[in-house]
């Protein structure tokens, strides 16, 4: 069997976890800030967990 090659596009939006999940940043935090409140803001920074219906998807795109 072949190396598997990583999707570079994923690569720099995912990042695995120490137990295998993927880690992802907020939407929403690029353009038209000056309506968004500054607790909605704050709460974009934050890296989330990828939801479970993508992690499959996901692991296949992201091998190593």
């Amino acid at each position: 069997m072949p190396k598997l090659k990583t999707k570079r596009a994923a690569a720099k939006r995912f990042k695995k976890t120490g137990t295998g999940k993927l880690m992802r940043m907020k939407a929403y935090k690029s353009h038209i800030l000056t309506k968004k409140s500054t607790k909605r803001k704050r709460n974009l920074r934050k890296a989330t967990v990828t939801d479970a219906t993508n992690a499959a998807v996901m692991k296949r795109i992201l091998p190593y």
